[in-house]
């Protein structure tokens, strides 16, 4: 299943069988060129092309006339590469995706070889699974295959199955006594990588895959992740073993990871593979493709505490892009156009899920727009949010040629005005504007960019300063000239400036910056430096007045600090900027820079 195939996730509810059997999908393998390597020979840049799992999971009318999932056979992948090849080669797509499935029937009834390998079901893949490798690499582009983590029950037979190239070994000396499972659907035994047969038997697999002349493998149901957690479902040794396996077969292939991986085993991720989806099926599992809810708003949440893990050699994958069909998609034009803008600013692979052989002219537009191609192919690092993560959004990120790359979001239910202020990007005065999605320059403008964005809607600019870098005073949390209420108190912070911070702030704490000094009364972005695992909000309000709660995005863990801009009222002389966690938790603060102008 794609990047989490056979998600059964609180979001989606997959028929328990079918979870099960879904265990299989389409991974992404690659030695990991990047621990070590200034120059990955893979996963140098986020990878492109297609994947099966979307029209596989849709219950769209007519993709799956044979029951559930059947959409998978050699046939339509045929179709499906010589689409990609005709439509969207040129612009850099050249992975085909195949996902879970390919060793099973439409009842899920598996295929496995004398060696407890998964095997072409006859029924979809008539020619074998190197015939269509050859056929895809025969069109200049790139194979990928799908497995799941572990060893399938099914292929456990009564433990005597033989493992290949590995004499006396057999799949009861592979995985642990107890017969404990694991992946994301339970439908693998665990394998024990303290006895000597079982990396061989990931070798096998290695070899299997190679031999057939697959580039790509998505290793599915990977935890911790995958809804799942605990040391049944560490899969961190299967990763490393893969990496070691794919390493051995002497050819490239990229390993891609899914679903929901654990961030806190990001270094594993990162080390071991070439990308991990970091959150839930894209897939509503419905008459569409996808949905906005269910589940493409999502990844604005949880995209941003993974944001420093991604570069050459391994990348967030955010799962597919299905922009392309229309209706199908399930989407509206401008919830397409989002979602396209975050997955190019977020660096993440772009692989769609559409029938590439019915894309309409709008959803052709936003997978070939080569401005917007190359701002996600090129040496742009990722964006990340630099206002808090509430309905209307800006993500922004530096580019090396001084630039900067800027989308503005309006994920609210109705038309809203969305403003990306030069301040919060660090600099005064005027900036070039050119808007990648319309191919136009808008100019130079003084102090900021505002747009009039639909419901669910957006715009994606690259910003040239021409004005002067903007001077800030600041000012520390952990000030004892700050006042701290309920459980507020100050604690030790490493990568906090000064070392500090104010954390507690929980059910009422409070924290308030004394005498902040400005000259005139004004707007002023005020930067917010803080602390925060998970997505928390405050209530942050000025000398006393009106609160507005704002929810900060994760740092990705309680050691990171990033940053957002919040618009403050001050009036000339001293003020109190004062946060307030209410009846819920906040983040903790490290400290505030103002502006020295409005």
């Amino acid at each position: 299943m794609r990047s989490s195939s056979y998600s059964a996730l609180p979001a989606r509810t997959l028929r328990a069988a079918v979870v099960l059997a879904l265990a299989a999908g389409a991974v992404t393998v690659a030695p990991a060129a990047h621990a070590g390597s200034t120059a990955p020979t893979l996963a140098a840049k986020p990878y492109m092309g297609w994947s099966s799992w979307s029209m596989q999971s849709s219950k769209y009318p007519g993709l799956n006339p044979d029951g559930d999932y059947s959409y998978l056979t050699e046939a339509n992948v045929t179709k499906q590469t010589d689409a990609l090849a005709a439509k969207l080669k040129k612009y850099g797509y050249d992975y085909v995706n195949i996902d879970a499935g390919w060793w099973r029937d439409t009842t899920w009834k598996p295929e496995y070889d004398q060696y407890g390998r998964q095997k072409a079901d006859p029924g979809r893949f008539p020619s074998g699974m190197k015939a269509v490798a050859d056929r895809i690499h025969a069109k200049g582009l790139k194979a990928g295959i799908y497995l799941p983590a572990g060893l399938e029950k099914e292929a456990y037979g009564d433990g005597k199955t033989p493992i290949w190239n590995a004499d006396g070994c057999t799949t009861a000396d592979i995985v642990y006594g107890d017969l404990r499972t694991t992946n994301g659907w339970d439908s693998s035994y665990k394998l024990d990588f303290s006895r000597p047969c079982t990396q061989k038997y990931i070798d096998s697999q290695a070899q299997l895959i190679a031999g057939w002349g697959y580039d790509f493998l998505k290793l599915d149901g990977v935890g911790p992740g995958s809804g799942k957690s605990g040391d049944q479902y560490d899969n961190v040794a299967d990763v490393t073993a893969w990496n070691k396996a794919i390493a051995a077969t002497g050819r490239p292939i990229h390993l891609e990871l899914s679903w929901s991986l654990d961030i806190g085993h990001a270094a594993d991720w990162k080390k071991y593979s070439n990308g991990w989806r970091i959150d839930t099926d894209v897939e509503c599992y419905c008459n569409t493709l996808v949905s906005w809810e269910n589940s493409v708003d999502d990844r604005w949440d949880d995209t941003p505490g993974w944001t420093r893990y991604a570069g050459p050699g391994g990348w967030n994958d955010l799962d597919s892009l299905d922009v392309g069909n229309g209706e199908m998609d399930g989407l509206t034009k401008a919830e397409r156009q989002s979602y396209a803008t975050l997955w190019a600013i977020a660096k993440s692979p772009l692989f769609t899920g559409d029938d590439l052989t019915r894309l309409d002219s709008y959803g052709l537009s936003l997978l070939t727009n080569k401005e917007v191609i190359a701002l996600n192919q090129g040496a742009t690092p990722p964006a990340r949010p630099i206002t808090p993560s509430d309905p209307q959004q800006v993500w922004a990120a530096k580019n090396p040629d001084g630039s900067y790359t800027v989308a503005l979001f309006n994920l609210a239910d109705s038309p809203a005005a969305v403003s990306a202020s030069w301040a919060s990007l660090g600099f005064t005065g005027t900036g070039s504007v050119r808007d990648l999605w319309n191919h136009e320059n808008l100019g130079s403008l003084k102090d900021k960019v505002t747009e009039a964005l639909p419901a669910h809607g957006s715009r994606l600019f690259t910003v040239t300063p021409h004005g002067s870098a903007l001077a800030f005073t600041g000012y520390e949390a952990e000030s004892p000239a700050n006042t701290l209420a309920g459980n507020a108190s100050v604690a030790d912070c490493s990568a906090c400036s000064g070392g500090k911070k104010v954390g507690n702030l929980y059910l009422g704490g409070k924290l308030t910056v004394n005498d902040v000094v400005v000259p005139k009364s004004g707007t002023y972005q005020v930067k917010i430096a803080y602390v925060s695992g998970d997505a928390r909000s405050a209530a942050v309000s000025v000398n006393g007045g009106g609160a507005t709660n704002h929810k900060f995005p994760s740092t990705g863990d309680w050691g990171t600090v990033e940053t957002v801009s919040v618009p403050l009222t001050l009036k000339a002389g001293s003020n109190t900027i004062t946060f307030d966690s209410g009846t819920s938790y906040a983040p903790d603060i490290d400290r505030i820079d103002v502006p020295k102008s409005s």
